[in-house]
């Protein structure tokens, strides 16, 4: 048996990233379940990339702030206390606008771990 017991803001940020993302799965190591905080300011995004995955179901629990969300059927307006679900193959892009009020603060889910982003450009529909 194995167990863990973590406070995200113990790990270090995700170098390279376009807000602040902590990798609480990277940090346990494990192999099945991607699970990350993201905290974003005014005008940052979680993704790297208006994107979609072809397996994988993510989940985005919004802690604090309001959370939107860009997606082919029109933006999303996630409140704090609530949940955001994209399923395999929807596209989504998540983000805090730059006329936001303060930042926005996710735990972010998603199983296979291993099923890649694949980007998305809305013009090319």
């Amino acid at each position: 048996m194995s167990y863990h017991r973590l406070d995200p803001h113990d790990l270090d940020k995700t170098p390279d990233y376009p807000c602040d993302r902590r990798g609480i799965s990277d940090a346990a190591e494990l192999a099945a379940l991607h699970l990350a905080t993201y905290e974003m300011a005014p005008g940052e995004q979680l993704p790297r990339t208006y994107h979609y995955h072809e397996r994988r179901e993510e989940a985005f629990y919004v802690l604090d702030g309001t959370l939107h969300v860009e997606t082919p059927d029109g933006e999303f307006v996630v409140e704090s206390g609530a949940v955001f679900v994209a399923e395999p193959e929807s596209p989504h892009r998540a983000y805090n606008p730059d006329d936001a009020d303060g930042p926005v603060r996710v735990l972010g889910t998603g199983a296979p771990k291993s099923d890649i982003a694949h980007p998305y450009e809305p013009d090319g529909e």
